[in-house]
């Protein structure tokens, strides 16, 4: 990440957080705080946290073993390391915070991502302070991405495109659901994702395809199976997350009838986006398809959910969700429709809204596709 994109990400964040009456936000370990900075920490048993307010440098507060990553930071910042005896921390908060002096003070955090650890040190350091929910000053700007996010999130697709044709040559009656996903973990890794994949692959099929969360299992395929491959690729640090479902050798009428009203209502969400429209809109836009084909009952979740360094994060696209969507913001559409007992299916792509419209990212034929044979 250049020097440009910390200086221009931190400013933006500072500027939110003077519009919105917060006088700091404390962002630990994950993905917000990579985009922010350019540095990558994992969530483990030693708390790491970066304090931004407007008018100090940075502060942070860091295991001393990690202290190597602060080498030629783009930006001033105050460090407070601390070693490996857990009855030193609560000082090293206590004295980090005291400095700033943000007494009295709104400070924001990300709910989804801070943990008790974290946040006991932070009340413990500073009792008046009120700590509240800010994660609307990162994740509205990590909602668009630039070129150079969208550069790496159509590699991300690519590589798991790829990955997957790959797989489907080694798909026949007879091969477990285990058998597939181990294989195209592997075809993941030799086509270029990163070891840490966005999530682990969803191989059902036939009555575990019904399940949208499946988890891949020793049942081996059958004659009539609709098959559901959910997967994704990581390249730089973003994602991507795609669902093709296959046929498996000969599928009966409404198999086939679900699978064709599925892709009828991916195109539809793919079209409905662009600038201005909100997530609603879109989901109403996929799910009427799906709904006027008799199956709305069976499709029991949101059409989608944005996409970009984690898996799943803003605009998500839902039933009553007025945001407006603009250029830059990436999601998914993800319509399927799950028959308890009998088959599922879902179709599934990552989208790019475009100053016009909308984009697909992903590009691997919708239609049905038979393998197995």
């Amino acid at each position: 990440m250049s020097t440009t994109h910390v200086t221009t990400r931190i400013a933006t964040l500072v500027k939110n957080m003077e519009e919105h009456g917060f006088a700091g936000m404390a962002v630990n370990a994950g993905p917000s705080l990579t985009y922010l900075t350019g540095l990558h920490f994992h969530l483990m048993e030693r708390p790491v946290v970066f304090v931004f307010t407007p008018a100090s440098p940075v502060t942070i507060i860091l295991p001393e073993l990690e202290r190597a990553k602060l080498t030629g930071l783009p930006f001033p910042a105050s460090v407070y390391p601390y070693g490996e005896d857990p009855g030193g921390w609560e000082n090293i908060f206590k004295e980090a915070l005291e400095a700033i002096g943000l007494s009295g003070a709104k400070i924001g955090v990300e709910p989804r991502q801070l943990r008790l650890l974290e946040y006991k040190l932070l009340r413990g350091a500073c009792q008046d302070v009120q700590f509240t929910d800010g994660s609307s000053l990162v994740a509205g700007p990590r909602s668009i991405k630039d070129d150079d996010e969208l550069l790496l999130m159509r590699q991300a697709v690519m590589i798991a495109e790829d990955a997957l044709e790959e797989t489907l040559l080694k798909v026949k009656i007879g091969v477990s659901e285990k058998e597939i996903a181990s294989e195209l973990f592997l075809q993941l890794i030799g086509h270029g994702s990163e070891t840490s994949l966005p999530f682990s692959p969803i191989v059902a099929a036939g009555p575990n395809g019904a399940n949208p969360h499946a988890k891949p299992s020793g049942r081996k395929l059958q004659e009539g199976d609709l098959l559901v491959i959910d997967w994704g690729a990581s390249f730089g640090g973003y994602a991507s997350d795609l669902t093709r479902t296959f046929g498996v050798g000969k599928l009966d009428a409404e198999s086939e009838k679900i699978h064709h009203l599925v892709q009828r209502a991916n195109e539809a969400g793919r079209l409905a986006g662009k600038p201005g429209v909100t997530c609603d809109f879109v989901d109403s836009t996929t799910r009427n398809v799906i709904e006027q084909g008799g199956y709305g009952q069976h499709f029991t979740h949101r059409t989608g959910h944005g996409i970009g360094m984690e898996c799943h994060e803003e605009p998500y696209i839902r039933n009553e969700n007025n945001q407006q969507l603009q250029a830059g913001m990436t999601y998914t559409i993800e319509p399927g429709i799950y028959l308890p007992g009998k088959n599922g299916v879902r179709i599934e792509d990552d989208v790019v809204v475009t100053l016009t419209g909308a984009e697909s990212l992903s590009t691997m034929s919708r239609k049905i596709r038979y393998v197995g044979a």
